[in-house]
């Protein structure tokens, strides 16, 4: 299930590639998840746990790839009960977001409204108002009356 907070909450991580630069372990970057995130946003191949060759920067390491690739990395594979700060990630990470959500419960925090309307499903727990949604066209009207508060 995915939790979302909007706002500062305790035990998140506001920058998580840095954290990433220093967490992630090489069998991160080799699972089969993290390829197709890889290549869905980066346009990036994997070819090793050290090796990336993107087609813009040309071979390169895993702390080379994008905030919202490390991110959504973390998200996948940390096991530390972080909660990370979604809002560096891009709008082409959501569906990548809520399909980590259904593989585990994943709480992410926000400090915009990340357009989830890529995602085929969409189902949330929206924590600010303790309201679970079931659609995408639900999401941008509770986040709004969380952000007005």
């Amino acid at each position: 299930m995915l939790n979302i907070v909007f706002g500062d909450i305790e035990n998140s991580i506001y920058h998580p590639p840095k954290y990433f630069d220093n967490q992630y372990e090489d069998e991160w970057i080799t699972d089969p998840l993290s390829i197709k995130m890889i290549k869905d946003i980066d346009k990036s191949e994997v070819i090793s746990p050290h090796l990336i060759e993107s087609p813009v920067l040309g071979p390169i390491t895993p702390k080379q790839i994008s905030g919202g690739v490390k991110t959504m990395m973390l998200m996948a594979f940390d096991q530390s009960g972080k909660i990370f700060h979604a809002s560096l990630c891009g709008d082409n990470c959501a569906k990548w977001i809520v399909h980590i959500s259904t593989r585990k419960d994943l709480t992410i925090n926000l400090h915009h409204v990340l357009d989830f309307s890529s995602a085929d499903r969409f189902d949330a727990f929206m924590i600010n108002i303790g309201k679970t949604i079931h659609c995408y066209k639900e999401y941008p009207e509770e986040a709004i009356r969380i952000k007005e508060r």
